[in-house]
């Protein structure tokens, strides 16, 4: 008999995010926060030799069709389908923000390493930012902490995306993603 999961209740003072939780394309949401010191280090190994004082942590959350806590190949194929729609929205950020000659990056969901700048090998935890970040809660399931949405429980798929831009900046580009791939993609409502 599997040992029940056991709910992590870990209370952080976070900041106020600078954009609060927002929907945006196939429901994903997302939020934008300075990046809290307790993810100083975090960030500066994972971006070898640059200033992540300004640094902005944009974590997106899109609920899924299942607990992914789950096996088999549903799951599997659920994963896939978020992963797609995370990379496309998350290289049309990057790649607006950087034709404004703003820095920005991506995290690949599958090994938590840096999708555009590749100069380290440093895992990026999504689980411990959406604890720190948004205060969301965790469980165990094994040897794996898994995030607990507030709504959707752990049918949910975080990744994140870092920027050196203006807050302001970061929201209208988000804005043209959006009305891009709405463009491409009717059922992206």
């Amino acid at each position: 008999r599997a040992a029940a999961a056991r709910t992590l209740a870990i209370p952080m003072v976070s900041a106020e995010p600078l954009v609060p939780v927002t929907t945006t394309v196939w429901g994903m949401e997302y939020s934008v926060h300075a990046c809290p010191k307790r993810h100083k280090a975090e960030a500066e190994a994972m971006f070898p030799g640059m200033d992540v004082s300004d640094l902005l942590v944009v974590p997106t959350c899109q609920k899924t069709k299942m607990d992914l806590v789950k096996t088999g190949e549903m799951v599997d194929e659920e994963k896939d389908f978020c992963l797609e729609r995370f990379l496309l929205f998350a290289k049309r950020v990057t790649d607006k923000l950087a034709s404004r000659g703003h820095w920005a990056d991506y995290i690949d969901p599958c090994s938590g390493l840096s999708m555009v700048n590749k100069c380290s090998q440093q895992v990026y935890g999504e689980v411990d930012a959406l604890v720190t970040l948004l205060n969301y809660q965790v469980t165990n399931s094994g040897c794996c902490k898994v995030v607990l949405h507030p709504k959707w429980g752990s049918a949910v798929y975080p990744a994140s995306v870092f920027a050196k831009a203006p807050r302001e900046v970061f929201v209208e580009v988000v804005a043209e993603a959006e009305a891009e791939i709405r463009a491409e993609d009717p059922a992206a409502a």
